[in-house]
């Protein structure tokens, strides 16, 4: 039986700056208007939290929930929508907010969808991005950190549930228990 070992691998205070540099991007971006964040449930949830607080635009929030991954560690590549959007987009100005890119299925066909919807802009800001990965090119307008391909957990990133509220990322390494 393997257990699971997490290595710091972006601190807190590392991830609390680069978040603060992100807000200030997009603030200065869409000064003067209202931005929507759509958060990508669950694991987005807290760097949308996050996010929010530093910017210095008005913001409106909802939430999405798509899964790809189960409770494995790597995207099966099929998305599922689980939960909706409550409030039409149509005309507003968009950022899509995520946890991590790796594969781009999930966000490609989130997008498309979205796209379908008629909002005035339509942006993707990420936490993690995993380009290694990539098997759809999709485009990512703002990213905090770009990581190798390994498996990490915190700040959001689960490992079968577990590990979402550690303040900082961690790389998963599996060891055999003795």
């Amino acid at each position: 039986m393997a257990k699971e070992i997490v290595n710091v691998m972006i601190s807190e205070e590392e991830v609390e700056k680069k978040i603060c540099e992100v807000a200030k991007l997009i603030s200065e971006e869409y000064k003067g208007k209202t931005l929507h964040l759509i958060c990508v449930l669950k694991g987005g949830v807290f760097f949308m939290c996050e996010l929010a607080k530093r910017l210095t635009i008005p913001v409106t929030m909802d939430f999405m929930a798509v899964s790809s991954y189960g409770a494995g560690t790597q995207s099966s590549g099929t998305v599922k929508m689980i939960k909706d959007l409550d409030e039409s987009i149509e005309g507003r100005d968009v950022l899509v907010v995520e946890d991590i890119i790796d594969s781009g299925r999930t966000l490609n066909n989130l997008l498309e969808l979205l796209k379908t919807r008629g909002p005035k802009s339509l942006k993707l800001c990420t936490f993690l991005d995993k380009p290694d990965r990539r098997v759809i090119d999709v485009p990512v307008d703002y990213t905090c950190f770009k990581i190798p391909d390994v498996f990490v957990v915190g700040y959001g990133l689960d490992y079968d549930q577990k590990y979402r509220n550690l303040p900082y990322v961690g790389e998963v390494v599996f060891k055999e228990e003795s």
